[in-house]
């Protein structure tokens, strides 16, 4: 079963974490995957795991938010079966200490560089036979998480994005679905912890594993078997949908 032989896969972000997580399992399951990743150091070093295990893997150093930059990679690939848009970046800040910058950053790379993949791919899909797109939105589309304004902006436009593209192309037989975890456990977690709350990492990582009701944050390889499943053909009936794994968060967080 989920068997993705013969399959070419498109994973943004796919240098570390829950997109190196994608990535080493769709090879795996025997995709030729192409890694697109601005840091040009991580995406060979997932690529050359993959080829360690067998897989079939390609590393593409590319800044999502530029449209050129994408369609060149895009075209360079030629053709493609899946994409899984993962690439994105966080922010801790209110409505009312956002900066400008700081807010059109997070919309370029989170949102911007969503559609600039889509707008890559939706032609090359058209011409797979079992096409599918999976965007990863997150719970901060749903619900309000303090602190993380932008970011949620971010989110909820992954998730809007999904649902459009899902209707657009029933016909072209493409289908879109979005993945919204709550808190993944990712070297990107322990970074930005240490980034932002100096001295004070291991409370604030049992603060922030405590707020999932089951009691920890997710792991890379949680998500990554989803992602399989959605972009396997035994999903074949599913489209135009988000699917939370997200440890209880929204329904049982009371």
């Amino acid at each position: 079963m989920f068997s993705l032989e013969g399959k070419i896969a498109i994973v943004t972000g796919g240098g570390s974490g829950i997109g190196k997580a994608i990535a080493m399992l769709f090879a795996r399951q025997g995709a030729a995957v192409h890694i697109i990743e601005l840091n040009a150091a991580a995406a060979e070093e997932t690529v050359s795991e993959i080829q360690k295990n067998k897989g079939k893997a390609h590393g593409h150093s590319c800044d999502v938010s530029n449209q050129n930059q994408v369609l060149d990679i895009f075209n360079q690939i030629g053709s493609v079966d899946i994409l899984v848009n993962n690439a994105g970046i966080a922010h801790v800040g209110k409505a009312g200490t956002t900066s400008e910058e700081d807010f059109d950053k997070v919309f370029a790379v989170n949102v911007k560089g969503a559609y600039n993949a889509l707008f890559a791919a939706i032609p090359l899909l058209k011409e797979s036979k079992s096409p599918v797109i999976l965007n990863m939105a997150s719970i901060a589309a749903v619900v309000g998480i303090t602190d993380r304004f932008a970011y949620s902006m971010s989110k909820g436009a992954i998730y809007a994005m999904t649902m459009s593209v899902a209707r657009d192309y029933l016909e072209d037989g493409i289908r879109c679905n979005s993945i919204s975890p709550a808190r993944v456990h990712t070297p990107f977690v322990d970074g930005f912890i240490s980034k932002n709350y100096a001295g004070q990492e291991e409370e604030v990582f049992e603060k922030l594993a405590k707020s999932q009701p089951i009691g920890r944050m997710g792991k890379p390889e949680e998500i990554a078997a989803l992602a399989l499943y959605l972009c396997a053909e035994e999903s074949g009936f599913i489209t135009g949908n988000d699917y939370p794994i997200d440890g209880g968060f929204i329904k049982l967080n009371n």
